[in-house]
């Protein structure tokens, strides 16, 4: 196995290494190239391994419903980088593929979410890890549940499996969709 170096040369052989579960998401442009490139451009990060990718999933949008319907995923990387750096990095990407913030929850060419990094619970002013709506946000469970079902969510006592499970009985009740597209 060969040696990784992080940005500045240095040896990562040695540093922590964490599993973090993020969201992908896009709802302009080429839906599942946009979530293709993002993917490709994290594993090809030195610091970052895309380790498991959900198959897609297609779903309604949350919040401003007057826009196209998303394409979301789930993937489980590792990374020896910092929560904060990783949230940094994950916005530098957004940026690089074309994300322009008009609104809150207004569409958009990607999104990509720090749903999980390890056991952390971490509560900062632009961070919150668990990602504050992961327990009531189907389209973000059940790609999760997909690639770690039997994972508990820290803080809590039910897998993501059950989880998913729940929501997904609220999502139908209130007439939402969602439906597998295909493997990335």
């Amino acid at each position: 196995m060969g040696r990784k170096y992080g940005i500045n040369g240095i040896n990562t052989n040695h540093i922590n290494i964490q599993t973090a579960y993020v969201g992908l998401g896009s709802n302009l442009g080429n839906r599942q190239e946009n979530l293709r490139a993002a993917l490709s451009r994290l594993n090809s990060l030195p610091t970052i391994s895309v380790r498991q990718v959900s198959s897609l999933y297609e779903t309604a949008p949350v919040g401003v419903t007057e826009q196209p319907e998303f394409l979301n995923a789930a993937a489980a990387l590792e990374t020896s980088l910092p929560a904060t750096e990783l949230l940094d990095v994950f916005l530098h990407l957004e940026n690089q593929l074309g994300r322009v913030r008009t609104f809150r929850w207004g569409p958009r060419v990607i999104d990509i979410d720090l749903l999980l990094y390890g056991e952390a619970q971490i509560m900062l002013p632009n961070l919150t890890v668990p990602h504050p709506r992961l327990r009531e946000r189907a389209f973000v469970l059940v790609p999760l549940a997909e690639i770690a079902p039997d994972l508990v969510v820290p803080g809590g006592q039910k897998t993501v499996q059950e989880l998913a499970n729940q929501e997904l009985a609220n999502y139908f009740c209130g007439n939402g969709n969602i439906h597998w597209v295909s493997v990335v």
